[in-house]
């Protein structure tokens, strides 16, 4: 029988992160199916042939995907080229929608498409449900209040599960980290993480970087940075230096950040779902540029923006968000919640309660079993 060949692309960290633990469940399975990619380092690390890198493709907004619209036309010139020549027997598209559909039209079933990690269309833009049924072989979804929007829309769709359960867990003990850092053992840690794209760290990080100056005036508390890989350390450290407080940074490391934190600022996206599976208390942060934020706010048809609380279907998580995204608020917050143990307690337990509804372990392989049997 032929070497069967995927074609994998994702264009952000996070997608990153879930086609790589995908990819290497595939090969765990089948070792002869051959995988090419858009990714980074996760999907490298798994055995895929990278052949174009993401660094530069993660926006933020209107705006953003303006200014890198060459970029974009550029990629999906070439990866039409590369279907022609490659062959590739199915295609697996991870997230990043904008680009994806779009790209999804132009291959117009000429080739399988599963859909990997579904684009918030039960959020915003309802309308792409109709793309996804028109030009999407499969979907494969990570929430059960996903598999019930698409099956009650008449599409193919499967649920495994969210991989997080799977991949988030910190690589060392909390000590062990907090010395690698130079940290007292005794101090409150608060872990920052401003978000995986150039754009979102320069709104959000300078926002966090305000809170806690005014936490320190209330707190002997201790900060480090979850690092983005796929963003540069100048654009940290720029910012770092012009907020005149002492931060830690520490690169590839998110999960060891917040085992060691008391409480988390986190940027909405995945970041929020992987504090939640830690059960790690944490305050919702998301600030963009006013014109995306005016143009995309009317397009959110539901009252939350964090994952966690859409998956709650309700706050247990306080969310800031753009004008009520203010240092002085993020800063009252964060201290009625350090300062109050029955509260820190509860938000835990709430947050141990999401997670055991997010289902049992193993979802890359079986979202890998799903991908395999369409391709038989």
């Amino acid at each position: 029988m032929a070497q069967k060949k995927i074609l994998i692309i994702c264009g952000e960290a996070s997608g990153d992160l879930n086609a790589g633990f995908l990819a290497k469940a595939i090969k765990t399975i089948d070792p002869e199916i051959s995988v090419s990619a858009v990714g980074g380092e996760t999907l490298r690390r798994s055995g895929a042939n990278v052949f174009y890198d993401i660094k530069e493709l993660s926006v933020m907004g209107f705006f953003d995907v303006l200014k890198k619209l060459p970029r974009f036309f550029a990629l999906k010139k070439l990866l039409l080229e590369k279907i022609k020549t490659e062959k590739f027997d199915l295609i697996i598209l991870v997230d990043f929608s904008g680009f994806n559909l779009r790209f999804a039209k132009a291959v117009n079933r000429s080739i399988p498409i599963i859909y990997y990690v579904s684009p918030q269309v039960w959020a915003s833009r309802s309308g792409r449900v109709k793309t996804i049924k028109e030009y999407i072989s499969k979907m494969i979804v990570l929430f059960k209040f996903e598999e019930d929007f698409y099956k009650k829309k008449s599409v193919n769709v499967d649920f495994a599960r969210h991989p997080l359960l799977d991949i988030v867990k910190p690589a060392m003990g909390k000590n062990e980290f907090l010395a690698q850092l130079n940290l007292e053992t005794d101090k409150k840690v608060i872990a920052l993480l401003p978000g995986s794209r150039k754009s979102e760290i320069k709104n959000i990080l300078p926002v966090m970087l305000k809170t806690a100056k005014i936490i320190l005036k209330n707190m002997d508390a201790r900060f480090v940075i979850a690092k983005s890989p796929q963003v540069d350390l100048p654009v940290y450290q720029n910012l770092i230096d012009k907020s005149g407080i002492e931060v830690n940074i520490a690169e590839g490391k998110t999960y060891d950040c917040l085992n060691v934190c008391d409480l988390a600022l986190v940027t909405s996206g995945t970041a929020t779902l992987e504090t939640a599976i830690m059960e790690k208390p944490f305050l919702i942060v998301y600030k963009m540029n006013l014109l995306n934020y005016l143009l995309y706010r009317p397009q959110v048809k539901i009252p939350f923006i964090g994952i966690v609380n859409i998956i709650a279907g309700r706050k247990i998580i306080s969310e800031f968000i753009q004008f009520k995204a203010t240092p002085q608020n993020i800063a009252n917050e964060s201290l009625r919640i350090l300062n109050n143990p029955a509260e820190l307690e509860t938000i835990k337990n709430n947050l141990s309660q999401l997670k055991l509804s997010l289902g049992s372990p193993g979802a890359s392989t079986r979202a890998a079993k799903i991908v395999i049997d369409f391709l038989k």
